[in-house]
């Protein structure tokens, strides 16, 4: 049993990376059996840790236990989505026995600390946070019940038991970190808490790095400051204080801002997100360096062995076959949801992950008569998958969802698939022959699913955002199509965009895969053996030690400062 009175990580710590790192982060997508995730933000957090493991990193990861999880993804009678919270027990989390409490709306709530140790899923080891116990009332036992809960209040209730009751934990875990690594703003209770134990704000940008991933300021969460005081976010800091330090006059507290006010770098997710967080921040004082780690993946979880076994012995007939071997596995799962069967010689098509309006999950579907003589192309057929998991509350992303479920019932080719958690997710990125990838630009900060995509021989269809141009040449491991004029309206762009990808597509991609099959290998293989040379997260989590915890205090000149 470990002992939790005076914590260590329990591996030898590689000397590189000795420093202490308390990683913060509302999600993570570290096994389809831990359920406390609900996408891209939860796989590159759940990636890291495995990586810290890998690499034998001083670090700790310090998340929720969601009780009911995000939701279950399942459909009504007609097949449309419906949403399902259910109760999730796990039998592989040890409870810590440590109790504290934090301060919520001027109430105690109580507080418990459950260990997920390192050789259960190959992570850095981890605590979960809980409210879930009966010294609480109903309402402070919902706090960590369900992620990103649709409630102001108690979305604000969750920051604050993962940033204080993160820092409670270390407190009582007697592990004092040297950095505090905010993934998101979402623990920001916790630089307020350090402020007030240590009594210096340069003390606390001395201890703290944050990521950002919203390349939209409108995007960034904000909330009226006297809601926040209201609900103890500063804990029992004077409201004075509060705006002197974080440079806040008005009435509208900026989370993302005031977080890389008081931390000493920031860092944005891809190369082109790197310069957008620092133009979208460059007009406010008090903002520290923003550089940039882009984005990675797990190669050991996420790529098919067998198929990186054939890849690296050059064995062409094995790949093929294996590769038809997954696309088979992935179509059973579409059989059984849809009733529909596919065929593993045609191309397949994917489209997967979150939805939300900018990823215009519809986006090729648009043009209605040009994507009917598509998908109704016998000569150079094409079968195409859609999945993902809307906000349950983002209404129009449901209804985009359930369009394209009525519109895959006109087709036999297309097919829309519920349950879009890490198994799915794995067997998509497994059997898809190329992965699509549409978010306006430049909505998409990195965008790691084609990542994982292309680590199972995926190529990538791509407008030119995110991690993209940092990896993809077109034709040769990749498609991608040319910027849009942004200056165009919104619904300009998307014409322009729908018509681009089609272009690819029916003009290039389908010719390359019927006409010319060792080209499409070639492109296939150029694909998944280079994307591994950058987009595996141990290099991630490699830099992030040389590039973010180790740098100096970056404060620039009119920089809030007491």
């Amino acid at each position: 049993m470990t002992d939790f009175n005076h914590f260590n990580v329990p591996y030898t710590v590689d000397r590189q990376f000795d420093r202490r790192v308390a990683y913060f982060c509302m999600e993570f997508g570290i096994d389809p059996a831990l359920k406390i995730y609900s996408g891209g933000l939860g796989y590159l957090a759940g990636s890291h840790m495995r990586s810290a493991h890998d690499l034998r990193q001083n670090m700790v990861g310090i998340g929720i236990h969601w009780k009911f999880g995000y939701y279950d993804q399942t459909r009504r009678p007609n097949g449309n989505m419906d949403a399902l919270f259910q109760e999730r027990h796990y039998n592989f989390l040890q409870d810590t026995g440590i109790r504290f409490t934090v301060t919520v709306n001027h109430h105690d709530v109580h507080v418990k600390a459950l260990y997920l140790a390192p050789e259960v899923f190959g992570t850095a080891p981890m605590f979960l946070l809980s409210t879930d116990l009966p010294e609480n009332d109903h309402l402070a036992q919902t706090i960590t019940h369900r992620l990103y809960d649709n409630n102001p209040e108690t979305k604000i209730a969750q920051c604050i038991v993962l940033g204080v009751g993160g820092a409670k934990l270390l407190e009582a875990l007697h592990w004092t970190p040297d950095t505090y690594h905010l993934n998101e703003a979402h623990a920001l209770p916790a630089a307020f808490y350090l402020y007030r134990q240590l009594g210096d704000l340069e003390r606390v940008r001395e201890r703290l790095v944050v990521t950002t991933h919203t390349p939209v300021e409108a995007g960034n969460e904000k909330h009226n400051i006297g809601l926040l005081e209201h609900m103890s976010f500063f804990g029992d800091l004077p409201i004075g204080t509060v705006r002197h330090i974080t440079g806040t006059d008005g009435e509208v507290f900026n989370h993302t801002l005031v977080a890389l006010r008081m931390a000493k770098v920031g860092n944005g997710v891809s190369k082109i997100h790197g310069g957008v967080s620092r133009k979208m921040w460059t007009d406010y004082p008090g903002v520290p360096e923003i550089t940039h780690v882009t984005n990675a993946q797990h190669r050991g979880f996420w790529q098919d062995a067998a198929l990186r076994k054939a890849l690296d012995g050059k064995k062409h007939k094995a790949f093929a076959a294996r590769k038809v071997e997954l696309k088979e596995r992935l179509f059973e799962i579409v059989a059984d949801q849809t009733g529909k069967l596919f065929d593993p010689s045609v191309l397949t098509l994917v489209w997967a992950r979150r939805f939300a309006g900018y990823k215009r999950a519809d986006l090729i579907t648009q043009d209605v008569e040009r994507f009917a003589r598509l998908a109704a192309n016998t000569e150079r057929p094409i079968q195409i998958i859609w999945a993902g998991k809307p906000y349950p509350q983002d209404f129009d992303s449901v209804r985009l969802f359930n369009h394209l479920v009525q519109l895959s019932h006109r087709f036999p080719n297309l097919a829309v698939l519920t349950g879009y958690e890490m198994n799915l997710s794995k067997a998509l990125k497994e059997g898809a022959d190329v992965w699509l990838n549409n978010p306006r630009v430049p909505r998409e900060a990195s965008g790691t699913s084609g990542m994982t995509a292309a680590m199972n021989g995926a190529v990538n269809l791509s407008t030119w955002d995110g991690w993209i141009p940092e990896f993809s040449r077109h034709g040769h491991n990749g498609f991608t199509i040319p910027v849009v004029d942004l200056t165009l309206p919104q619904a300009q762009q998307d014409i322009a965009d729908r018509d681009a990808l089609l272009d690819v597509l029916e003009y290039e991609i389908l010719p390359l895969y019927y006409d010319d099959p060792k080209g499409w290998r070639e492109v296939s293989q150029n694909s998944m053996r280079e994307v591994v040379e950058f987009f595996d997260s141990n290099r991630m989590a490699a830099e992030y030690y040389t590039q973010v915890y180790s740098a100096p205090v970056s404060v620039p000149k009119g920089a809030v400062l007491v």
